[in-house]
């Protein structure tokens, strides 16, 4: 069997041959997909607005809310053997269905080249660092784009199971016990009882934290059924997705609210990171896995891409996709274009909390719709658009994930009847 004979329709179920995740892989892909700088990044901005204990208890809750989402999403891939696209089109009809993908396939290209961003400033920090060599931001972006681009010519299914299983996440878990070591022994030099009971400023409640720690495993929600389709399970698939990601989660997040209570105000994370005992080494091995995640947009990008042309080749589609991000992270200002796709992700909690309601309560159908456009999953999405930025505008104390999560899926589940029938293809 060829690797790349493999998923030749974006649209239809996997083939049998091709379910070889297990439980394992799936909470080894998920926690290599969940750690992460930007990740840790996002919790240190839960202090001082919050004190220790509540940002602990909001990390929790609400990556095991958020991640709990995610899974429930994998499982329906599973259950079904449909990707991101396929899903689409079954609950919102193929003439419809283009709109939403096609903006998948935008902020996905735009998150690689953030990715890439990324890999480029921590590459520059570290040599720097280390070797006082000023390195060339085009020769940095250049050699991450061609290592991205020589992936996607590969199978990710021996990707997945042979080196993110198997030697990514040993290393990423070394890394992460490394630094938690040595930043859990600055706080007990600072005085842990002092750092445990630190108060907050209020300008942060509960449910507007959990919101900020959800904003991670729901921006994964267009992507997962892509790999989780590959599941042998569901029930394993939901476990693995789930168990995989909240860790890591929880893991990044409290992480960064360590570093940034122990540091000196001011500092910045990686630096932060840097100047730890060994933290070149395990700011060395968080980045290598920073390029997991934007090996995970290109993979999905081009999966969806095929759904709306499929004579190009998945391989095909990769290399074009990763060429592309290549170039736009040598051009584009993309630490200010980071809103913009925060806002573009925006519109796929929504979008998925249709999705939920669904087909998540019901088994799931192996095939694609007729042609068409379903107007009630449709409108109900516009809803839940309306409804995550209204909150964000009017009630951000609520959140806005959670109130458009609840409000889609309930709306989606009280219509599923208008949902049209299976027809396979």
């Amino acid at each position: 069997m060829s690797k790349h004979s493999l998923s030749k329709d974006s649209l239809a179920p996997v083939a049998a041959v091709e379910r070889v995740f297990t439980g394992v892989s799936h909470a080894s892909l998920w926690f290599s997909l969940g750690v992460g700088l930007l990740v840790m990044q996002v919790g240190a901005y839960l202090v001082p607005a919050m004190g220790t204990q509540d940002a602990m208890l909001a990390i929790v809750m609400g990556s095991l809310l958020g991640s709990g989402w995610l899974a429930w999403v994998a499982k329906i891939a599973c259950d079904s053997g449909l990707s991101s696209a396929g899903l689409i089109h079954r609950v919102y009809g193929p003439s419809f269905a283009r709109l939403p993908v096609l903006l998948n396939i935008v902020q996905l290209i735009g998150w690689t080249t953030f990715e890439l961003v990324i890999m480029r400033d921590g590459t520059h920090a570290i040599t720097q660092k280390a070797f006082g060599m000023d390195l060339s931001p085009l020769w940095t972006t250049v050699l991450w784009g061609g290592v991205l681009t020589l992936l996607m010519t590969g199978s990710m299914l021996t990707l997945v199971r042979r080196f993110v299983s198997r030697v990514g996440l040993p290393l990423v878990i070394l890394s992460l016990l490394w630094l938690s070591w040595h930043f859990v022994g600055l706080a007990q030099q600072q005085g842990w009882a002092a750092f445990m009971a630190r108060p907050g400023n209020g300008s942060m409640g509960m449910l507007s934290a959990m919101d900020l720690v959800m904003a991670m495993p729901v921006s994964w929600l267009p992507l997962v059924a892509d790999y989780a389709r590959h599941g042998r399970t569901g029930a394993s698939t939901l476990r693995g997705t789930w168990l995989g990601y909240a860790l890591a989660n929880v893991w990044c997040y409290a992480l960064g609210v360590l570093v940034a209570s122990v540091s000196e105000p001011g500092t910045d994370l990686v630096t932060a990171l840097l100047l730890a005992q060994g933290g070149l080494l395990a700011l060395g091995l968080i980045l290598l896995d920073e390029f997991d995640n934007a090996y995970g947009d290109v993979y999905s990008g081009a999966m969806s891409s095929r759904s709306l042309h499929a004579s190009w080749s998945l391989r095909r589609w990769g290399v074009t996709i990763a060429v592309l991000c290549t170039a736009l992270a040598l051009v584009l200002p993309m630490h200010s274009l980071e809103p913009f796709l925060l806002m573009l992700s925006s519109i796929f909690v929504p979008l998925y909390g249709v999705i939920l309601g669904r087909l998540g309560t019901t088994s799931a159908p192996t095939g694609t719709t007729a042609k068409g456009m379903n107007v009630p999953a449709a409108a109900i999405w516009f809803v839940g658009i309306a409804v995550f930025h209204a909150s964000a505008h009017w009630t951000p104390q609520w959140g806005s994930a959670i109130p458009s999560l609840i409000v889609t899926f309930a709306l989606a589940l009280a219509t599923r009847s208008s949902n049209p029938e299976a027809s396979p293809q």
